[in-house]
């Protein structure tokens, strides 16, 4: 089976500017690829930034025109899906000989989705997985996807799929995946926290699969300095103005990354990182995937489809529906 280098690219977003976002991961792109990856994995919401510690100006009942005005400017920095922007990626792909998974800001109409896009090495776009459950604050701005984007893709190196963040906590979730087969199992994020480490090794062990977890590392300057003074907040385990975490100091820590990488038996091959900017490698050998599953296959000789069975439905769900058939739909109207 394949053997390839993985790497995840701990790296901030040049937040809410998404041309210099792609020409950064550009030049991410091209150093990992320098490091002999043909796989990289880029954080949550890359494409144009993942607004920690942003509220919008939301409150129970009310919204603030300054908060609107916030919105509009994360809403532009979002990426067309298809578009040129997804063009540009699959050129960084082609260009270093990639299979690049990134995740961005999808705008669809007046709604935006954290989404993980997929490219092959020879710059095709595959297809890309919509967050089905924004957590807590993140549903104020994200919109829900459903289950027409739970893709695995069958890859030259392996079959790859995503769940992003918080998803990782629904194990029907994980539980669909495993059953596609997935053996590089990618992992987006946010959260910087301790017990993030010890989740990705679970799924690893738990999916008998390769864990590649993305964050960013990103500190308050790396927002727009407008926008950062009454919002970005440093990371929720910081002491306020302690060691450049001063309410207003471009240096303070948002997050602090903490990207990974683990093998099927749970066992930590790169990271985690929390010191800065960073590029993770490791060596790929999917003859552990099988070696894992010889006593532990959890959709295969361990289930126990007698007692318990999941029902997905990978149908979209589009929220017009004319007389001539599901709008965007590419299925025929059951009506």
């Amino acid at each position: 089976m394949a053997h390839f280098r993985a790497a995840v690219v701990q790296a901030a977003s040049v937040a809410f500017d998404r041309a210099k976002t792609l020409d950064k991961l550009r030049a991410l792109c091209a150093d990992a690829a320098a490091q002999g990856a043909t796989l990289a994995l880029f954080p949550e919401a890359f494409v144009s930034g993942y607004p920690k510690g942003f509220d919008f100006g939301a409150r129970v009942g009310m919204r603030t025109a300054d908060g609107r005005e916030a919105f509009r400017r994360y809403w532009d920095g979002a990426i067309d899906v298809p578009g040129a922007d997804v063009e540009f990626l699959g050129k960084v792909a082609a260009e270093n000989k990639l299979h690049l998974v990134v995740g961005v800001m999808e705008r669809d109409l007046g709604t935006l989705y954290c989404t993980v896009l997929f490219f092959g090495p020879d710059g095709a776009f595959l297809g890309k997985h919509r967050k089905l459950m924004p957590t807590a604050s993140e549903r104020t701005v994200w919109g829900f996807g459903d289950g027409s984007t739970l893709p695995v893709f069958d890859t030259g190196i392996g079959k790859i799929g995503s769940v992003i963040c918080w998803e990782n906590r629904m194990p029907l979730l994980r539980m669909a995946m495993y059953a596609k087969g997935i053996q590089i199992y990618c992992a987006p994020t946010a959260d910087d926290r301790p017990t993030w480490i010890p989740s990705m090794q679970h799924i690893a062990i738990e999916g008998r699969c390769f864990v590649l977890s993305c964050n960013q590392f990103s500190r308050r300057g790396d927002f727009p300095a407008d926008l950062a003074a009454g919002q970005a907040t440093p990371r929720e385990d910081a002491p306020a103005g302690a060691g450049g975490e001063a309410a207003n100091d471009p240096a303070a820590v948002i997050s602090r990354g903490g990207s990974c990488i683990v093998n099927p038996m749970g066992e930590i091959l790169a990271g985690p990182d929390y010191d800065g900017e960073c590029i993770l490698t490791a060596d790929i050998d999917l003859d552990e995937v099988v070696r894992g599953k010889y006593d532990f296959d959890v959709a295969g000789h361990y289930a126990r489809p007698d007692v318990f069975r999941l029902h997905v439905n990978e149908r979209p769900q589009p929220p017009v529906v004319s007389n001539s058939g599901v709008i965007g739909d590419p299925f025929a109207d059951e009506s």
